[in-house]
């Protein structure tokens, strides 16, 4: 086997691995969890947590460490895998304001408009 046939033996089980990880964290109800949060704030969005009301246990940050600046948007899966639709939604702000938003359905939404 040549070094290059290696190299992507490898990568392909990789993404496979992958794959089978982000498939088992979504929902099997076939709902579309995806939602475009636009940062109206007028600050740098640091952080987003969401949280299955029913459990209320808030995930890690859905942003991945990537701040949306004030202005801008970014397309986010909320989706924990317990086919749920309302998610509370935490959102750490560029100098330490926290905002919490209740109730957001996100089986219906495709966008979510954050101000303060």
């Amino acid at each position: 086997m040549t070094v290059r046939v290696i190299a992507t033996t490898l990568i392909a089980a990789l993404l496979t691995v992958g794959g089978v990880a982000d498939a088992a964290s979504q929902s099997s109800d076939q709902q579309n969890r995806r939602v475009r949060i636009h940062n109206q704030t007028g600050l740098v969005l640091q952080s987003l947590q969401a949280a299955d009301v029913r459990t209320g246990d808030f995930r890690p940050d859905l942003l991945g460490g990537a701040p949306i600046p004030t202005g801008e948007s970014r397309l986010v899966l909320i989706d924990n895998g317990a086919n749920g639709c309302l998610y509370d939604l935490k959102v750490g702000l560029a100098g330490g304001q926290t905002l919490v938003r209740e109730n957001v359905n996100v089986c219906r939404i495709g966008d979510y408009y954050l101000t303060r």
